[in-house]
């Protein structure tokens, strides 16, 4: 299901997801973690030393610990909406060395202008109601020369478990939440002003023993529908049997069913031109986050 630049989007249940998931993440972010090795990887084609560096939607801060050994001398923060998220990357590296983390919103970041040389951010762009804003808070706190690097996730992602809700209940309900297409995102990035973006995907699927197992993953990582319209829960007991029915009917092979992942990968620079427009609002300088 693609979705368009902007959309309804709950972020307080998206916030309260995450909250739950702070303790059950590292387990269950299997999918998660290979995607942002495979993004973090990228770094080897780019020839840069940046002095301050920033993980927006940093989660409980796995990427931190990578950035920290990649650029030794480099002052690195997280952003994260979600507290107790927050909490956990705060503990991230040595008690000399510890990154800053700020809890913040994607969309209204509290940092200040032209503030970090190098901006990352793996599978959260998803959690915005508007790309279009996010992207533009990204290009207010990148320095010029600054480098924004992302992944996202595609139409395409959970399309089996998508059309075996369908199956059950003829596509009346939203029951899986809504991904943007590569080349929209990248019309996103030159809207706010990027420079050479560059975009590709891939698709990853893991297999799963059940639906139970598919559905345990999903909430263990905070991953929950989070459309305003969203049809109420997951169905009651019966009608989810019915859903997995579906599911192993449609696309189980060998006893395993599969789970797609479109990934999109991103990349883009900040030329010597101000940005477009300056979002209004409260900055807090990076030096003075504690």
């Amino acid at each position: 299901m693609s979705r368009p630049d902007s959309f309804d989007l709950d972020k307080a249940r998206v916030r309260e997801a995450f909250a739950r998931a702070a303790s059950t993440y590292e387990e269950h972010a299997v999918l998660q973690r290979e995607v942002q090795e495979r993004m973090l990887g990228r770094l080897d084609w780019i020839r840069m030393q940046p002095e301050q560096v920033v993980d927006l939607g940093c989660g409980i801060g796995e990427a931190l610990d990578h950035l920290s050994r990649r650029y030794r001398k480099a002052r690195l923060c997280g952003v994260d909406f979600a507290p107790e998220m927050v909490a956990r990357a705060r503990r991230r590296g040595r008690w000399l060395r510890r990154p800053q983390v700020v809890c913040g919103d994607l969309e209204a970041l509290p940092l200040a202008e032209q503030s970090f040389d190098l901006a990352v951010s793996s599978s959260a762009l998803q959690w915005c109601a508007s790309l279009d804003q996010a992207f533009m808070e990204v290009r207010r706190i990148l320095r010029p020369g600054g480098l924004w690097m992302f992944t996202t996730f595609g139409p395409d992602t959970l399309r089996e478990l998508r059309a075996a809700f369908a199956a059950v209940d003829g596509g009346a309900g939203t029951h899986v939440n809504a991904f943007m297409d590569m080349h929209d995102i990248g019309d996103a990035l030159v809207r706010a002003g990027f420079a050479d973006p560059v975009m590709d995907q891939e698709a990853l699927t893991l297999t799963y023993p059940d639906l139970t197992g598919l559905i345990r993953d999903l909430r263990g990582v905070g991953v929950r529908n989070a459309l305003s319209g969203r049809s109420p829960g997951l169905f009651g007991p019966r009608r989810l049997v019915a859903v997995a029915e579906a599911y192993a009917r449609d696309f189980g092979v060998e006893g395993r069913l599969p789970a797609t992942w479109e990934v999109v990968y991103g990349h883009a620079w900040v030329p010597d031109a101000p940005p477009p427009s300056r979002p209004a609002g409260r900055v807090i300088p990076v030096q003075a986050i504690r």
